[in-house]
């Protein structure tokens, strides 16, 4: 059997997506917390590059896909419904007690980049973990800084930056959190770290 085919197979008999044991909530917290302070680091980092993309101030969005990590791991990690909110909104909140630059704001963008991937592995069931879904969730969940970040933050750049900065938002996070999510999770799974979880399967 394939790893792609792997990925395919969906949680055992009895398993049940709405039941939460407490190693879920633990692993979910670990993670929101882990990359909670991945995201004050990216914030530093995002504040350091700004003067790299002065010839085109829309490009510095290729990194922007490391802030809809968490939704798309925890979802892929843990496998429960509402396990892709519940990992992005804990990293949102560790953000905003290390300080990032843009305040309370982060908590309404943590529930928009879990709330988005939630919804499409809900639209598969959650019994569809491969590469392919991993990458649907990451483009949800940019969705909303594709959106959000060009009416409030970018008003003034003209329709082309907009666009220009969407388009690459959408695809850093399909790649960095999508594809970077479900590679992730292959590498945490041969680990045997996550023999709790139908993930440890692949």
């Amino acid at each position: 059997m394939s790893t792609e085919s792997r990925f395919k197979t969906g949680p055992g008999p009895g398993y049940s997506v709405l039941n939460w044991r407490t190693v879920d909530i633990v692993v979910a917290a670990v993670i929101g917390v882990s990359i909670g302070v991945v995201f004050w680091l990216w914030g530093v980092l995002w504040t350091a590059t700004e003067p790299l993309f002065v010839f085109f101030p829309p490009a510095q969005a290729v990194i922007y896909g490391m802030w809809m990590l968490p939704g798309v791991l925890g979802g892929l990690v843990i496998r429960k419904a509402g396990a892709a909110l519940l990992t992005s909104v804990a990293a949102a909140s560790v953000s905003i007690l290390l300080g990032v630059p843009w305040g309370v704001s982060v908590i309404v963008s943590g529930v928009l980049q879990g709330l988005l991937p939630e919804l499409v592995f809900l639209a598969f069931a959650y019994r569809r973990w491969n590469t392919g879904v991993a990458v649907l969730a990451g483009v949800a969940a940019g969705i909303s800084p594709a959106i959000k970040d060009n009416i409030t933050t970018y008003v003034t750049w003209p329709i082309e930056y907009q666009l220009a900065y969407a388009a690459i938002v959408l695809v850093s996070a399909g790649l960095i959190a999508g594809v970077g999510g479900r590679l992730l999770t292959t590498a945490l799974a041969r680990t045997d770290a996550l023999a709790p979880f139908p993930s440890a399967r692949g």
